[in-house]
């Protein structure tokens, strides 16, 4: 297996799925972390849908490392963590903290963070996350009942959830 997915929900989870196979990968999506083997087939990515956008940061991050379990076990050689293109979150988290602990269990150094998602409108501009063309801030999100994002600079954002040093590469994206 080439590629393995970890989604924070179930929507962008399905979303996902449907653009890799429609770029050609043999793709399947599961609802939850699935038991051993329950995978059939030799799909070229998995798509592991979690339910952890909103709940406790370090709930999230358990189940992200078990999801990342499952998918090592199966024998994956990527990893991708799909969270919100709209950076669904709070100041505590959960996309800092979830990050961040796959980092450390893949023991990586860095990643970048670009939730930019052009079809539906998510663009970044100097590390301003737009919605069309307002600003996160300034969109319907900004009163969101679980997640309300009143910040769209992306770099503020995620520093306030990160341990890591968080910067910017600058450019639109």
């Amino acid at each position: 297996m080439l590629l393995g997915c970890i989604a924070d929900d179930f929507t962008g989870a399905t979303d996902l799925a449907n653009m890799l196979v429609r770029a050609g990968m043999r793709t399947v999506q599961t609802i939850g972390i699935p038991g051993s083997g329950s995978v059939e087939g030799a799909p070229d990515a998995v798509v592991v849908a979690l339910k952890s956008r909103t709940i406790p940061a370090a709930e999230a991050v358990a189940q992200s490392l078990a999801a990342l379990a499952w998918l090592r076990a199966e024998g994956v050689r990527q990893v991708y963590f799909k969270y919100c293109s709209t950076f669904d979150s709070t100041d505590a988290g959960n996309i800092g903290p979830v990050a961040e602990a796959l980092l450390d269990a893949l023991g990586a150094e860095f990643t970048i963070a670009c939730p930019a998602f052009p079809v539906n409108q998510r663009t970044i501009y100097l590390g301003h996350l737009f919605v069309g063309g307002e600003l996160l801030s300034d969109s319907p999100m900004r009163d969101h009942p679980l997640t309300p994002m009143r910040d769209a600079n992306l770099v503020r954002v995620l520093g306030r959830q990160a341990r890591r040093r968080v910067g910017l590469v600058p450019g639109p994206w």
